[in-house]
């Protein structure tokens, strides 16, 4: 590789970079209109707009961030965490665009989107895992149930989740 795109902000991107620099490899950086002069910015080779501020309009508009790695001749995307990094449709296009995808594969990234189907995936592998279930509940009473068998405290938490807003 001679020139990766971080699809990231902040200390990740820069992290990134670093590397990447060590490693002899040119840099581009995106960024929102409120992350103009961020380090991130500031230390990669280049740096393309993406949008406004909000990262809806910005850090996860995936199309974009392809069609400037593509115009810039990048020959790999890094995610960095959060935003792009656990959507899986992003990971696909951008391997269908001809572009290497530095991050997990696609197919990992959709289990691991799913607590419930990650917990499946490494049951195999007879890794130990902390007591629970195995499906999602709506029911409070079936959950108040579950809780006294698997005793408190308790850690209750969505199947699903990621894009940046943790």
């Amino acid at each position: 590789m001679k020139k990766i795109l971080v699809a990231n902000r902040g200390e990740i991107a820069l992290r990134v970079m670093k590397t990447a620099q060590k490693m002899g490899i040119k840099t581009v950086a995106v960024y929102s209109t409120a992350d103009r002069n961020a380090p991130h910015v500031k230390f990669a080779d280049e740096a393309v707009l993406l949008g406004e501020a909000p990262s809806n309009q910005s850090y996860l508009k995936g199309d974009k961030i392809i069609e400037v790695a593509k115009k810039l001749n990048v020959d790999g995307i890094h995610p960095g965490y959060g935003f792009l990094s656990e959507n899986a449709d992003f990971a696909e296009n951008v391997e269908k665009n001809g572009l290497t995808w530095i991050g997990p594969g696609s197919k990992a990234i959709r289990i691991m989107g799913s607590k419930l189907a990650a917990k499946d995936a490494v049951k195999k592998y007879d890794i130990p895992m902390v007591p629970g279930i195995d499906e999602a509940i709506t029911d409070p009473e079936k959950a108040k149930e579950i809780a006294k068998e698997i005793g408190f405290p308790i850690l209750i938490k969505a199947s699903a989740g990621g894009g940046g807003k943790g």
